[in-house]
Order: C-alpha cells, then sequence, then structure tokens
C-alpha cells in the first residue's frame, strides 16, 4: 500500500510539474527569441520523457502485481523464511543458497511465466534488482503471449 501511494504521489507532482514547466515552455516559444524558442521546445520534450518513464514504470507495478496475485491464488508462489537483517531485506547467502532451484526451474521449462516470476522473486531476494526485474519482464511478456494464443 505504502508503494501505490508513493507511485500517485509522484504522478500528481509529475502532472504539477507538467503544467508548470508546460506554460513556461509556451511562453518561451512565444518570445521569439531564438534561443527562447529552443528552450521551450526542451521544456515540452524532456517533461514527456519522464512521463513516459513514469508510465511504464507504473504499468510494471500494475502487471507484475497482477501476476503476484495469479501466482499466488495457484499456489506457486515460494514460501521460504530466509533470515533477514535489519533493514528486513533477506540475508544475501542465504538467499544466493536456495537460487540455483529457481534457475533450473526456468531453464528445464524457458516459456513457463510462473517459473520466471520466481526467478525474478530469487533475483530480487539475492538483491540483484537490475536481473530481478528483467526476468519478471519476461514473465509479464511470457503470460500476457499466452492469453493473446
Amino acid at each position: 500500500m505504502k508503494g501505490r501511494i508513493a507511485a500517485l504521489l509522484m504522478a500528481a507532482l509529475l502532472a504539477f510539474y507538467l503544467v508548470v514547466v508546460g506554460w513556461r515552455a509556451v511562453l518561451f516559444v512565444q518570445s521569439g527569441n531564438p534561443i527562447g524558442i529552443v528552450i521551450g521546445i526542451a521544456l515540452l520534450v524532456l517533461p514527456l520523457i519522464g512521463v513516459w518513464a513514469l508510465a511504464r514504470e507504473l504499468m510494471f507495478g500494475v502487471r507484475s502485481e497482477r501476476l503476484v496475485h495469479r501466482l499466488d491464488a495457484d499456489g506457486g508462489l515460494p514460501v521460504e523464511q530466509f533470515p533477514v537483517r535489519p533493514s528486513g531485506r533477506p540475508e544475501r547467502s542465504a538467499a544466493d543458497a536456495d537460487f540455483p532451484r529457481f534457475q533450473a526451474d526456468v531453464e528445464a521449462h524457458p516459456e513457463d511465466w510462473q517459473a520466471w516470476f520466481r526467478l525474478g522473486l530469487a533475483y530480487d531476494a539475492a538483491g540483484d534488482r537490475r536481473r530481478a526485474r528483467g526476468a519478471i519482464r519476461t514473465a509479464i511478456s511470457l503470460e500476457r503471449g499466452r492469453q493473446a494464443d
């Protein structure tokens, strides 16, 4: 729930930023000064890139949350209890010891979105966020492809 509130707050701040910067951009473009026009265009383009990035992250969150609920309903969520650090994150050595099982499952079933999602959770527990997100993105793609069939 805390993550959703943070995401909504960021989206609201981005919307406010877009309105303010968009108005300034229009004023720069209307100035008629060549440098002002370039600044105005840049002020319009850069926030659009931010909107695209935020929308992509929000969609990733929504889709991965949906897969968590599906995996949980199917009884496929791993229930390992790792010792945790004071921050609440699992101890890396314990997560690393359990990792090969999830990797072998993906190697045995490369088209199974559930195996990829569990691998992403294992990467996350091991502290490798980049690979975790990649594996979860693969799971989302596989699951969406299966729905289209």
